[in-house]
């Protein structure tokens, strides 16, 4: 005589957790593999217009956000204020940010994008870019909703693991 739980196998519930888990697994492991490929391709973008992989990141952060204080960015980025000035040195010297001072109080700073420069940087990411949009052409809006959903999700959980590694 065989067991049933709601109707199901006891057989058949082990092989569908062994299969979930083995998805979960699989999931796991894709994202591991595209943060090593996406680094991969930072660093060559960022080898290419002479910025480091950490300056590279500060660059998007500034360019997503808008113009940010120095403070403002270390926070965003999580860093050290003083290693965030040495950033912000090396990008100002390569003109991708300038520095803004208030004119009524010179101390407060804004780091802002030179918007001309993102030509050169979009031109090296042009080809993940092309790639991304066809990729994408393969999918139904539904679908791209769920991978949207699934990367901010993800997104989120990884920012929630880093402040909880900052606190302790």
């Amino acid at each position: 005589m065989s067991w049933r739980v709601d109707g199901v196998k006891p057989e058949r519930m082990v092989s569908k957790a062994r299969e979930r888990r083995r998805l979960v697994t699989t999931v796991k492991q894709s994202l591991r593999d595209l943060r090593v490929q996406l680094s991969v391709l930072n660093h060559q973008v960022g080898t290419r217009i002479e910025l480091k992989d950490v300056d590279l990141d500060c660059l998007d952060i500034i360019n997503r956000h808008g113009g940010l204080s120095p403070s403002a960015l270390a926070r965003l980025a999580v860093l050290h204020p003083a290693t965030m000035t040495g950033i912000i040195d090396r990008l100002e010297r390569g003109g991708w940010v300038v520095r803004d001072r208030d004119s009524a109080d010179r101390r407060l700073v804004t780091v802002r994008a030179v918007r001309d420069r993102n030509g050169d940087l979009l031109r090296h990411f042009s080809g993940m870019n092309t790639l991304m949009d066809e990729l994408c052409g393969e999918y139904s809006d539904e679908q791209l909703e769920l991978i949207a959903d699934f990367l901010q999700r993800t997104t989120g959980a990884g920012r929630e693991a880093t402040d909880q590694l900052a606190a302790d």
